[in-house]
């Protein structure tokens, strides 16, 4: 996850350091996360420079896990997103399903007693490391304007760059969300709006640029999607299912 943020400046990340706070001793836990650490680092292409093991039972209950990375960028390039304009075209990678958010109103609605091993699966499921493909898009040239990561706050997080460049976003071509989303939604009767302020709802990266850039991104990362357009209204709005649903307003 702290990957995928920090490319949203354009920055190219290269050192993580973790903590790991523990309310017991859990050596498998502690291998186990490990592995999935390294495993991390090395798509991401990053290095863990340090790190630290704790066992506090009166503070922790479970296990608390934590990061921080460092990246480099040039100051002439960095993706603020200020120079997104109206008219310029989003396009979004897919997600590998509900990543690491909205994960306290899943449980709550999915981890009932004998919950079927298919949904512990998808909950457990990496979430996708997009720094590879967006360092690659930001290497073939200019007309990437914005940079977003879809985490908690679903759609929301768009706000950042709407109120920097006084834009609103218009995401009408998404495409349809894995069947965990729906299966929340059923679940716990969530609206739309819930849905879409909380979950990547499918697409985890959202790149706005230049219209007449987008044959080369496509063309240097096919699996690119044209799913909205930046307004020069001052919200995120989702078209989905012939509705409307603002997500936000600013």
């Amino acid at each position: 996850m702290n990957v995928n943020d920090i490319i949203c400046l354009g920055a190219e990340p290269f050192a993580l350091v973790n903590y790991l706070a523990l309310g017991k001793p859990r050596p498998q836990l502690v291998k186990q996360v490990m592995r999935g650490l390294v495993r991390g680092a090395r798509e991401a292409g990053v290095a863990i420079v340090s790190g630290e093991t704790a066992v506090m039972p009166d503070v922790v209950k479970g296990f608390d896990l934590a990061a921080a990375v460092v990246g480099v960028v040039k100051k002439n390039v960095i993706v603020t997103g200020a120079e997104t304009e109206p008219g310029d075209v989003i396009l979004g990678l897919r997600s590998s399903g509900i990543h690491s958010n909205g994960l306290t109103l899943a449980r709550k609605l999915l981890l009932r007693p004998r919950a079927q091993s298919v949904i512990l699966r998808e909950l457990l499921k990496p979430t996708r490391i997009y720094v590879s493909q967006i360092l690659s898009l930001l290497r073939s040239g200019k007309g990437i304007h914005g940079l977003a990561h879809i985490t908690g706050g679903g759609y929301s997080k768009l706000k950042r760059i709407g109120v920097r460049a006084k834009v609103g976003f218009m995401l009408d071509r998404l495409p349809p969300p894995q069947w965990i989303f729906r299966e929340i939604q059923s679940r716990g009767r969530v609206s739309d709006r819930e849905m879409y302020r909380t979950f990547n709802m499918g697409t985890g990266f959202l790149i706005m640029c230049d219209g007449r850039a987008v044959g080369r991104f496509k063309l240097a990362l096919p699996e690119l999607r044209e799913v909205g357009y930046v307004t020069s209204t001052r919200s995120v709005v989702i078209g989905a299912g012939g509705l409307e649903i603002e997500v936000e307003r600013w």
